[in-house]
């Protein structure tokens, strides 16, 4: 049975063409997400109430935490780079899909062994299936995993033992598990984990707690769903917009969740409907615990 609980409440209304890419970082405390479209990094620091930015050279797809406090990995549009808070340089690391121009990089986390795992989006009319998943090793070597080609790469996670990686093409309404091996890396048993086929919305951006249930953000369904790890519905959060994009846990006890959202392609009607729309949500869920986010080791 699915439990439906309290609706997450505004934090920023920063009305955001693409919030996403939400997460919490542990050391300092704060909160970073992307507006993908606005081509900017977002911070929020809830101990001094104040939340900044930064602008990117080009759209801001997906970061990760370092072990450097000072610095990011960003997944911009077209490459992987570093940017560093103190003198807000972005350093290129390397291309991604250099030569498929209608492509940009899209969802991304590290996995449990300090690596950076990361898909492609299509941005051509047709969303055709063209799309793949990469892993950024801590040599700074790229590699393309052995998992089918999609259009829109989503939900990538680790479970907390990091053996089982999730990860979605968000068209086919589908989330889809794979075996992990954290030493090797290497991907085995790709399988369905849960259908979507009869919920509203697609699946976006995920993230796993510490129990190990997955929470994904529905695109287009007004909501966050908690899957249980045989991936059925346990529970379902309600976000007052149509477009929740991506979900992170965060707070000193790792017991708030985030949620981004979007303003892109909602008509005027839509937006006077959903004045909220491209904010960050919140809510505090007593009894949940997030894990603290993995964080590259390049």
């Amino acid at each position: 049975m699915t439990t439906e609980i309290a609706a997450a409440s505004l934090l920023f209304d920063g009305k955001h063409l693409l919030g996403e890419g939400v997460l919490w970082c542990d050391r300092t405390q704060r909160l970073f997400w992307t507006d993908i479209l606005g081509a900017s990094l977002w911070c929020h620091d809830p101990a001094a109430g104040a939340t900044r930015s930064w602008p990117m050279p080009e759209r801001l797809a997906t970061f990760a935490l370092t072990e450097d406090d000072d610095r990011l990995l960003l997944g911009l549009a077209s490459q992987l780079a570093w940017f560093s808070f103190s003198n807000n340089a972005v350093t290129p690391i390397c291309a991604v899909e250099a030569d498929l121009p209608h492509t940009r990089l899209n969802d991304g986390r590290c996995d449990r062994f300090g690596r950076f795992v990361f898909g492609t989006k299509n941005d051509a009319p047709g969303l055709a299936r063209c799309c793949s998943f990469y892993r950024l090793n801590a040599d700074l070597t790229l590699e393309r995993l052995a998992l089918p080609q999609v259009a829109i790469s989503n939900s990538i996670c680790f479970s907390p033992d990091g053996r089982t990686m999730y990860y979605c093409d968000s068209p086919s309404k589908t989330i889809r598990c794979c075996d992990y091996d954290t030493a090797a890396g290497t991907i085995s048993n790709d399988r369905q984990f849960a259908s979507l086929h009869q919920q509203p919305g697609e699946p976006d951006g995920s993230t796993v707690d510490s129990e190990g249930y997955l929470w994904n953000a529905q695109w287009g369904g007004h909501r966050v769903l908690r899957f249980a790890p045989d991936g059925s519905i346990e529970r379902m959060v309600r976000v007052p917009v149509a477009q929740p994009s991506c979900v992170a846990f965060g707070g000193a006890g790792l017991d708030t969740l985030y949620v981004t959202s979007a303003r892109e392609s909602l008509s005027a009607a839509a937006l006077l409907a959903e004045p909220a729309a491209g904010g960050v949500f919140q809510l505090r869920l007593p009894g949940v615990r997030g894990l603290p986010e993995a964080r590259f080791g390049g």
